[in-house]
C-alpha cells in the first residue's frame, strides 16, 4: 500500500487511495480497523483471507472493544460458516465481546450484493468493487461517502439475521 499522510486536523479534506492487491486491501483494512473509536461495520463474503485470523488484525479488533464497552463491531457475511472453520479469532472475539460484537449473515436476496467494503465511525472506509477482485478505495475523512455505505450496510442488516455459525462460537 501507497505511504498514507492521514490528515486529521480541523481543517482536512478526504482522501481516496487506490490500492490495486490482497496484501494492499488486508493493510487498508488494518488502517481501518486502527483508526475505529466508537463503530466498525464490515461486509465481505465470507472473511476468509483477508486479514481476519491474523495477531495483528485481532489486537486492533481486540483493543477497539476493550477501549469502551460502547463500541460496536459488526460483522455481515454471505456465508458465515468459513469463520468457525478459518477464523478461530474471530470466535475468541465473540466469545469474549459478545455484547459489543455482532455477526450476521445476509438472506438470499441480498447475496446479488458483491461489492464489499468496511465503515469506521461514518468518517472512513474501505470498499472493492467485487469479491474477485482485490482492487478499491481507501476513503480516509470522507463522511458522506462513509455515511452512504453505513446506510447501506444498515438496510443489508436489518434484512439479514444473527448467524446460525455463532451458536457453535458459544460453546
Amino acid at each position: 500500500m501507497p505511504d498514507v499522510n492521514i490528515n486529521f486536523g480541523k481543517n482536512y479534506e478526504f482522501q481516496h487511495i487506490n490500492f490495486v492487491g490482497q496484501s494492499e486491501y488486508i493493510a487498508a483494512l488494518d488502517l481501518l480497523c486502527g483508526l475505529a473509536k466508537h463503530s466498525l461495520c464490515v461486509f465481505e463474503h465470507d472473511f476468509v483471507n483477508i486479514g481476519f485470523n491474523n495477531d495483528s488484525r485481532y489486537s486492533l479488533l481486540r483493543n477497539f472493544l476493550l477501549r469502551n464497552p460502547n463500541n460496536q463491531l459488526q460483522l455481515l457475511a454471505h456465508n458465515t460458516g468459513p469463520l468457525s472453520q478459518y477464523n478461530p479469532r474471530i470466535i475468541t472475539l465473540f466469545r469474549q465481546f459478545g455484547h459489543n460484537m455482532h455477526i450476521y449473515q445476509t438472506s438470499k436476496p441480498l447475496h446479488r450484493v458483491t461489492d464489499p467494503f468496511a465503515i469506521a465511525d461514518l468518517s472512513n472506509f474501505v470498499r472493492r468493487f467485487h469479491f474477485n477482485d482485490a482492487r478499491g478505495i481507501l476513503g480516509l475523512n470522507d463522511g458522506a461517502c462513509s455515511r452512504q455505505l453505513q446506510s447501506r450496510f444498515n438496510e443489508m442488516w436489518e434484512a439479514s439475521a444473527p448467524s446460525s455459525s455463532t451458536a457453535i462460537f458459544t460453546l
